[in-house]
């Protein structure tokens, strides 16, 4: 499939700003609810490759520009490309951003407000940490269309039960921020009025963690998760061992011995 190219290379469909070491990936496609075009997945997966390079950022957040976080897929591209083979390739590149975002060194937090739909409750499941306004609405409304949300699937099935998960994906039903709070698809709901600063909080939070042992720790909890029981301790294990031989850790534990704030370096 051929992206179809920018109507106006000044407003690009994914914009990044930086603020100390937090780096802000919003997509910018208001007048199509911030749809995961073909161009919108490869610029983003661009932009996820020079933060994962940048030793300078320590935490991504991921915003919509508009009334939307994301309604998905788009549907008109869809249907403008019948050939199958076009479509296996959209639908891997979607995975294959989804897969850059959890294997990002650093964590990635989604600001969402507006619906976040298909692909995009795809994409705020994929995230390391959510937080919602309470505009929020969340759906996987593939079944309604005949088209089952099976890539959605994937990651709200690692971040919420069995049952809901299910319920979500067989009625197709718009979800409030507060229920997909209940159901651990979100960490926090706040009014769309404090969303800025709520997220600033939390990104400029995690940002002051020692960024090598954050790294180490986000790699770990992706790893892990899908382990036995008895292989997850010893590779959690070996994890620490490892860790203790960073020189974060020494100073870590020496700050803390010493009762004085940590020295972490910058990268």
């Amino acid at each position: 499939m051929t992206a179809p190219t920018a109507s106006d290379p000044a407003e690009p469909v994914v914009r990044r700003s930086d603020a100390g070491a937090v780096a802000t990936l919003t997509l910018a496609r208001p007048a199509a609810r911030n749809a995961l075009s073909f161009e919108v997945l490869d610029v983003l997966a661009d932009h996820l490759a020079a933060i994962g390079a940048d030793p300078a950022v320590h935490v991504v957040v991921l915003a919509g520009d508009g009334p939307a976080f994301s309604a998905g897929h788009d549907l008109r591209e869809i249907v403008a490309h019948p050939d199958e083979a076009d479509r296996r390739l959209l639908f891997a590149r979607c995975s294959d951003v989804m897969l850059a975002i959890t294997g990002l060194r650093q964590p990635v937090i989604a600001k969402v407000h507006g619906v976040a739909t298909a692909a995009g409750c795809q994409l705020v499941a994929t995230c390391d940490l959510a937080v919602a306004g309470t505009s929020a609405r969340f759906a996987t409304p593939g079944v309604d269309i005949g088209l089952f949300c099976t890539t959605p699937m994937v990651a709200l099935t690692r971040n919420v039960s069995s049952k809901a998960a299910m319920e979500m994906l067989l009625t197709g039903e718009l979800i409030d921020a507060e229920h997909a709070l209940r159901i651990g698809l979100v960490n926090r709901v706040v009014p769309d009025a404090d969303l800025d600063a709520e997220v600033d909080g939390l990104a400029d939070l995690v940002a002051s963690k020692p960024p090598a042992t954050v790294a180490l720790g986000k790699a770990a909890f992706h790893r892990l998760r899908s382990l036995p029981l008895d292989q997850a301790y010893a590779d959690a294990s070996e994890t620490m061992a490892c860790n203790l031989e960073m020189d974060e850790a020494a100073e870590g534990i020496a700050a803390f011995l010493e009762k004085r704030p940590p020295r972490w370096s910058s990268s």
